[in-house]
């Protein structure tokens, strides 16, 4: 502790040094008697802790919040008397880091998902909660030895996908590298080992080139009256191991590029030098990058340029003194220097955008691991930049398409884009979009998300905005679908609302478990309850145990009330694939769990296979349709060239789509082909089957209800 003392009388004053010291004598105190796995006093850890938070110049709270993580929860001191004895702030702190309460979860993966979702959480109330987590992480992968090899593996993996990107995502440079080299080391020790090896052996080899390129290059700022500090940059093992699996990249290759960095006064140096070492080495094209002019997603700022010299690859690394503090501290930064500077403030304003959209998706996700699932998509992003009509360049992750682009706009334009122009030339809204590209979003009042944006959209805050409104949407779908069936069911035993009392209309919801009747009715909607039984239970006066047999033995109520059916009911409402009905037939509807109303032909051997006759509802459809429902065709035929051509054109001169066509059989003299096409109702499908009849080649023709 006296060590640790003496360094932070270098940053703060000593009577919050002291205060630091009152935590540890709690720390220290609270945890006596109480030993890590290795056998050393378990007070270690959280000096350790402390240690590593201090090397960023982390304010008085956050250390004694270090010193104070575990206590809660590995001893008996309270949050309450932490509070009392330190204040709140770094009691809100202890208790936002404290190792989170075990729950029993399905999976260790949705353990760590809700974990991860509480610690957010916690997050955006005080950034240095993540700041103190993931030193402590730090810690643990320093110290991971003793640990039985499968849970060494498991905390590896754990680190490599969550915290290690985190720290990445907050621009502390100097935590990410430890933490991806440590679990890179716990997860693949013999790879580590050997390409430790290697690189220590090749270190040798390379001095003398290093050497020769880095005084050039002094020489070169030298004689233009340059200030810079140039360094060699080392090669990471994870950094080497994913260039060589990902990029599919010898050792060698990756090993032969010399790296440098030069560390200037301020900008306008950086593009001085930039310009000297460009006169010295020939620059590579497509090498070079200006991530002063347009940061990174983490508020990270340098020039980036590959050159040819000495018949060798050399990639050098531009940036001020303030850029580097920012590159190796990112947020920790804010409490590294007391002074406000833009650059200290632009990179909080990135961390605050980006808790709020934490903050958006935990709100929006159905559960954790979906969450978890939009975090991570956001916490890997290689990226692009576009720009907006009016300029404005705007970062997304590599693979991105116009909706994550709407998304990132605002939630509203991207839940009703409907279309969008790429270059000022009209793009599908799945296609990736490229740097440099000025993106245009077209919205429409009737716009709105469909399911299979999902498919291809990238960002994690597309993914739950539209799985938000898919959600929303099907709820209300279900209740309306419900509320139709019931009413129905309802009708046909000649009972009204009016006849049932709220007593006993809450005596059903209780039997049946719902917490309310709109509940009730989304059941129904979604297939989970049978509208007919639920029927007959509201119109019995005693049990509410209904058997099949029953339900229906005497039908006194009218049939001529049926459900009318418009073809843009929503996702609760679907066609069956078996007999393709469309308007103009006979249909009936059989409630599915999970899939709603299936509507199927009234002669559909299925339907009568899969419901009894009680729960068939018979369905007719509404007038002036002008949706298109599938509908298929099997067309024999005379083998002839260009004859599937002519049968096409047939089908869209008669103003059809078709889906799909298929040679189902085949001879010497005849073909019998399916056909998948689109059509507006029987009527539409009479002209189209006339069409493809007057060709000479058809002998016959007729629509397949399977």
């Amino acid at each position: 502790m006296e060590s640790l003392a003496e360094h932070l009388l270098d940053y703060l004053d000593p009577d919050k040094v002291q205060m630091v010291k009152r935590a540890y004598d709690c720390a220290n105190d609270a945890h006596e008697g109480q030993t890590r796995r290795s056998g050393e006093p378990y007070i270690i850890h959280p000096l350790a802790v402390a240690n590593i938070l201090a090397s960023l110049h982390m304010d008085h709270q956050t250390l004694m919040a270090a010193m104070l993580h575990d206590v809660i929860e590995d001893t008996v001191v309270t949050k309450e008397e932490l509070a009392a004895s330190f204040g709140d702030a770094v009691a809100d702190l202890v208790d936002g880091v404290s190792k989170l309460t075990q729950i029993e979860f399905k999976s260790r993966a949705e353990a760590q998902a809700r974990n991860f979702q509480k610690m957010t959480l916690a997050m955006a109330k005080d950034i240095r909660v993540i700041l103190v987590k993931l030193a402590d992480r730090l810690h643990n992968m320093r110290t991971l030895g003793p640990l039985h090899p499968e849970k060494r593996r498991r905390i590896a993996i754990e680190t490599l996908d969550i915290y290690a990107p985190i720290a990445n995502r907050l621009g502390i440079n100097s935590i990410r590298v430890e933490l991806e080299d440590l679990g890179f080391a716990a997860l693949y020790p013999m790879r580590a080992k050997y390409i430790g090896k290697a690189v220590k052996k090749l270190r040798g080899n390379h001095n003398e080139i290093i050497t020769d390129i880095q005084s050039k290059l002094e020489a070169c700022l030298l004689e233009r009256g340059l200030q810079g500090e140039i360094v060699g940059r080392e090669k990471h093992l994870n950094s080497i191991y994913k260039k060589m699996k990902y990029k599919h990249k010898s050792f060698h290759e990756i090993m032969d590029v010399y790296a440098f960095r030069i560390i200037t006064v301020n900008e306008e140096d950086c593009y001085r030098v930039l310009g000297a070492v460009h006169s010295l080495y020939k620059p590579l094209p497509f090498r070079f990058k200006d991530y002063i002019a347009v940061p990174k997603e983490n508020g990270y700022q340098s020039l980036h340029t590959t050159l040819f010299g000495m018949h060798v690859n050399i990639e050098i690394q531009i940036r001020s003194r303030e850029m580097e503090e920012f590159a190796n501290y990112g947020i920790a930064a804010h409490w590294h220097y007391k002074e406000e500077s833009n650059v200290k403030l632009e990179n909080q304003i990135r961390i605050d955008r980006w808790l709020s959209g934490l903050k958006e998706m935990r709100e929006r996700a159905n559960d954790s691991m979906e969450f978890i699932e939009h975090v991570k998509i956001d916490l890997f992003p290689d990226e692009i930049y576009v720009f907006t009509p009016k300029g404005k360049i705007l970062k997304l992750p590599s693979g991105a398409t116009a909706i994550d682009f709407a998304y990132s706009i605002h939630t509203d334009i991207g839940s009703v884009c409907v279309a969008c122009r790429i270059n000022k030339h009209l793009a599908p809204l799945s296609e990736q979009l490229q740097s440099g590209q000025t993106v245009e979003v077209i919205t429409a009042p009737g716009g709105k998300p469909e399911r299979a944006w999902l498919d291809f959209v990238r960002t994690g805050k597309a993914k739950s905005s539209i799985r938000h409104f898919l959600k929303q949407q099907q709820e209300i779908e279900s209740l309306a679908l419900g509320r139709a069936l019931l009413e129905k069911s309802l009708s046909r035993i000649n009972i009204s609302w009016d006849d049932i009392s709220d007593d006993h209309i809450n005596l059903v919801l209780a039997h049946n478990q719902a917490d309310s009747l709109d509940s009730l009715l989304r059941n129904i909607g979604l297939g989970l309850r049978m509208p007919y039984i639920i029927a007959r239970q509201l119109a019995s006066k005693n049990s509410l145990a209904i058997s099949d047999d029953k339900i229906f033995d005497s039908p006194t109520g009218s049939q001529t009330e049926q459900v009318m059916i418009k073809g843009t009911e929503g996702m609760k409402v679907t066609f069956a694939r078996c007999c393709y009905p469309i308007p103009g037939d006979p249909i009936i509807g059989v409630p599915e769990a999970d899939s709603g109303l299936v509507i199927h032909s009234e002669g559909c051997k299925k339907a009568m296979r899969i419901a009894k006759t009680w729960a068939r509802l018979h369905l007719s459809w509404m007038k002036d349709i002008t949706d298109e429902f599938t509908v298929e065709l099997r067309v024999e035929l005379e083998r002839q060239r260009g004859i599937i051509a002519e049968l096409a054109t047939a089908i869209a001169r008669a103003e059809a789509n078709v889906e799909r066509i298929n040679v189902e059989e085949q001879d010497a003299k005849l073909s019998v082909i399916s056909v998948v096409l689109h059509v507006q109702g029987r009527q539409h499908l009479a002209r189209i089957m006339k069409r493809i009849r007057a060709l000479r080649a058809v002998i016959r023709i007729s629509r397949v209800i399977k």
